[in-house]
């Protein structure tokens, strides 16, 4: 009787071990592939920064003879500044200075409130499809995109990526829904899907719709996607105003 007690005893000993051995085993390749997660996310970041650096850096250096031609034909149209500055709102509702060819006039932003009874709007943008502010210049340099070059600058040194969504400008932010914000939770981009899929003509919330489908399906083969199929949607010009 005495035996079977101990062999009894012993049986429950090694099963409540083997089930604390599990428990730790089990825990342990959660640990485990929560860090292979982490680093494949860190991974996949730093594929995607490298890459910015490099097109960037290589696209400013070959179209700076576009850069300079632009630049004459702004001076030559109007006086006032060849670039244009705006504060935007970037990564994680972080705010930083976004560039462009200056494609209006140079008092655009004091007539704006003058032009809102016409204006297209999703209750968050303003867009205008034939805005009295913009110059002859302008209109062929925002038709094929070419007002966004210097946009390679924010790329370079970290304030945008070459694909992610349009970063946006602070009051529009401010009339985002909870839903909305969802788009930045995303590195701002110079191009994504929406913008080779109709650009200004797609609806707002279709845009969010469109940048949180980004959010979700993000990797390095999308990402080379979507760069190439801008080519055509620039040369185009197809929804660009």
């Amino acid at each position: 009787m005495l035996i079977r007690q101990q062999v009894i005893e012993l049986e429950a000993i090694n099963y409540f071990k083997t089930e604390k051995q599990d428990g730790l085993l089990r825990l342990a390749g959660k640990a485990f592939r929560l860090t292979m997660w982490k680093c494949s996310v860190a991974g996949s970041k730093g594929i995607k920064r490298g890459m910015d650096i490099l097109a960037s850096l290589a696209m400013l250096m070959m179209l700076s003879p576009v850069f300079f031609t632009v630049a004459i034909l702004i001076r030559i149209e109007s006086k006032g500044p060849i670039l244009f500055s705006q504060t935007r709102i970037g990564l994680g509702g972080k705010p930083f200075r976004f560039w462009k060819f200056r494609s209006m006039r140079t008092d655009a932003e004091q007539i704006q409130s003058q032009l809102s009874t016409k204006f297209m709007s999703d209750g968050v943008r303003f867009k205008l499809k034939k805005d009295p502010r913009i110059t002859r210049v302008g209109g062929f340099i925002r038709k094929y995109s070419i007002d966004e070059l210097p946009q390679l600058w924010n790329v370079l040194i970290g304030d945008m990526s070459l694909v992610g969504p349009r970063p946006a400008l602070p009051q529009e932010v401010d009339a985002y829904t909870q839903a909305d914000k969802r788009r930045l939770a995303v590195m701002p981009g110079i191009t994504c899907i929406w913008q080779v899929s109709g650009r200004s003509e797609i609806p707002f919330k279709q845009q969010v719709k469109l940048d949180v489908q980004y959010r979700l399906s993000q990797s390095f083969a999308e990402d080379i996607k979507l760069l190439f199929l801008t080519v055509p949607a620039v040369l185009l010009g197809k929804g660009a105003y």
